[in-house]
């Protein structure tokens, strides 16, 4: 069996469990261990496959990025950053998932190091964010995290160079964070994490939204 079947196969048993209700941790790893998948592989299958019902409710969520004018937005720094620096660096670890967000399979979340592509990948989020003059922008960049602190300084400094209202700051949980400011705050969400986006009302997809615009 070559590697598209293998994948292929995988990602149409996974999806047929989680259709029928077994929960995606256990339904993962059976399915990884049967098709003697390696960690890349696993990650794939983990962010691109979802049931049907949730991924029509995360679908039915995520907002055209006009709609960010005059609104509040509270961006998942590390989640947006680094898909962002993958399309950077041209995208070879992307993969449009069933929920219709666009993720990176690399997990490098925990390891994320500041690199030769931040400053222009923050640059390109500070662009489109602009054009579409939303009120104010926050990002959160988890506080345990390498460098989180020297991050936010970098992304303060981008904010202001172009023009946009906004903060960046460390938090020692953004997701609950995050999920807090939607609910007590109002405003827009930007991530492409599953556990934010279940708990919120609207979000973006800030680099697909930025993929379009450089096809």
């Amino acid at each position: 069996m070559d590697f598209e079947e293998k994948i292929s196969k995988a990602v149409t048993d996974l999806r047929y469990l989680l259709n029928r209700g077994y929960r995606k941790k256990g339904a993962l790893k059976f399915v990884s261990d049967r098709y003697l998948l390696n960690i890349h592989e696993r990650n794939y299958l983990a962010r691109k496959v979802f049931s049907r019902e949730a991924a029509l409710s995360r679908q039915n969520k995520i907002l055209d990025i006009s709609r960010v004018k005059d609104e509040n937005v509270f961006v998942d720094g590390y989640n947006v950053l680094i898909t962002v620096e993958s399309i950077c660096t041209g995208y070879p670890s992307l993969v449009r998932c069933d929920d219709g967000f666009l993720r990176d399979i690399n997990a490098v979340f925990g390891k994320y190091k500041i690199n030769d592509t931040t400053k222009t990948a923050l640059t390109q989020i500070m662009l489109i964010l602009k054009y579409y003059n939303p009120r104010f922008v926050k990002f959160l960049y988890d506080s345990p995290v390498s460098q989180s602190g020297e991050l936010s300084k970098i992304t303060r400094n981008i904010l202001k160079a172009s023009d946009v209202s906004g903060d960046a700051v460390t938090s020692k949980n953004v997701d609950s964070e995050l999920i807090s400011l939607s609910k007590d705050i109002g405003g827009i969400v930007a991530t492409s994490d599953s556990a934010v986006i279940d708990k919120i009302q609207r979000v973006i997809d800030i680099p697909c939204e930025i993929l379009k615009k450089m096809r």
